[in-house]
């Protein structure tokens, strides 16, 4: 009786499982899956974004964390920089008469007005931006950002909120940063500044790059982070999307060295996408592996810029990541306790699960979700939204298809 129960039990679970799957792989039009992931985003930004705008993260943001004293130092400029650095895509295609349009337009003013309400010693939410170290990492998302934003973030900013900006992006050079994927957080903030302003901290700039580029490569597209290569996806959270973003300003600049080593970077950049993309599973689901795991979409950074900056390789359809990384987005965010009633992020993978998470986690760190959404700074008519659904590698190869060999690259 007992074996038939559990049976019974298992088979029902299955069954929930399967019609969840079902649903989350529904075939919707390249418009569908835009509304869903527009949806989706705003969701997540808004809190962030509508209290900073009001002088009120501070007082109104929650700061979850496995350690509460580190949390309230510095969950604040963690929550900004990640959440402008995922955003500002989608945000610099402006705003215009449609729906979505309109609440471009929204966001984008919201983001302006915040952005001068953190830099401004006068706030009750002026954010630090100089305490070692942590500062250092969401400097340099937020410079990241900005240069992702040139015409509506940066370009429409006021002439004193620049100014303190670079301020306080310049505050960040007095953290020296730990030797792993933290000196591109340095290069990243040097080469906003030298962007904005035409000059930067030559070794900061190159330091990182340079190590990445001498040191730490460990082939197949994969870097190590630091000496050693580490199971998880900071290739993805941050090494590969800033490394290109940093030599792109850099050659942009001709700074020595930059144009010899972007086109080597950028081989690794579209084999290392072209492996995320294979990591997402028939269901929507991807391998839970390494740590800060509760960052949720953002394991996708790299894939996701990868087609923003229509670098896929070319074996992988614009289209087939859209669906893949709608089946994620939709499976992972439509969890019971991702937010809590105030709409905030909680800690966890696919849910709320603390656990999962390390002590330098908190409330503010989970942004970096975003950074998944990046595609939305293409224009609706990209064939990446506007192709009809396409299945991805794994769901291909699971229905029977032959999709052909993979090849590791020898750079």
């Amino acid at each position: 009786m007992n074996l038939k129960r559990t049976f019974i039990a298992c088979s029902l679970a299955v069954a929930a499982v399967t019609a969840h799957a079902a649903e989350s792989l529904k075939q919707n039009t390249g418009a569908e899956d835009r509304q869903i992931w527009v949806n989706t985003l705003v969701k997540v930004v808004d809190p962030v974004l509508t209290n900073l705008a009001n002088g009120t993260l501070k007082a109104n943001m929650p700061q979850e964390s496995l350690s509460p004293e580190r949390a309230g130092k510095y969950c604040h400029l963690e929550a900004v920089g990640r959440t402008l650095c995922g955003l500002a895509p989608w945000l610099e295609l402006g705003g215009d008469d449609t729906e979505e349009g309109k609440l471009r337009e929204k966001y984008i003013r919201l983001t302006l007005k915040g952005l001068a309400n953190a830099v401004n010693p006068t706030s009750p939410d002026y954010l630090d931006f100089g305490t070692p170290s942590q500062p250092l990492v969401d400097a340099a998302f937020l410079a990241q950002g900005l240069l992702r934003a040139p015409k509506q973030l940066w370009g429409r900013m006021d002439e004193t909120t620049r100014k303190r900006m670079i301020t306080e992006l310049k505050r960040s050079r007095g953290i020296k940063p730990f030797n792993n994927n933290w000196l591109l957080f340095a290069s990243m903030v040097e080469a906003a500044l030298l962007e904005f302003t035409g000059e930067c901290d030559m070794q900061r700039l190159t330091h990182g790059v340079n190590t990445f580029r001498d040191k730490w490569y460990v082939g197949d597209g994969v870097y190590g982070d630091g000496p050693k290569y580490h199971a998880d996806y900071y290739n993805s959270f941050v090494i590969q999307p800033m490394l290109t973003d940093v030599l792109t300003v850099m050659a942009k600049h001709q700074i020595e060295g930059a144009e010899k080593f972007l086109p080597v970077q950028l081989k690794r950049f579209t084999r290392y996408a072209e492996q995320l993309e294979r990591q997402v599973s028939p269901e929507g689901t991807y391998p839970v592996v390494g740590r800060s795991i509760v960052y949720r979409v953002g394991a996708f950074h790299a894939l996701a810029e990868a087609a923003l900056t229509h670098r896929l390789p070319k074996k992988v359809q614009p289209a087939q990541v859209r669906c893949a990384l709608t089946a994620v987005i939709s499976r992972q965010f439509a969890v019971a306790g991702t937010f809590d009633s105030e709409g905030w992020l909680r800690i966890g993978f696919a849910g709320s699960q603390i656990k999962m998470s390390e002590s330098y986690i908190n409330t503010g760190s989970l942004y970096l979700c975003t950074f998944g959404f990046l595609p939305l700074g293409l224009s609706a008519t990209d064939p990446f939204w506007s192709e009809p659904f396409t299945p991805w590698t794994n769901l291909r190869a699971w229905n029977g298809e032959d999709v052909g060999a993979d090849h590791a690259i020898s750079q």
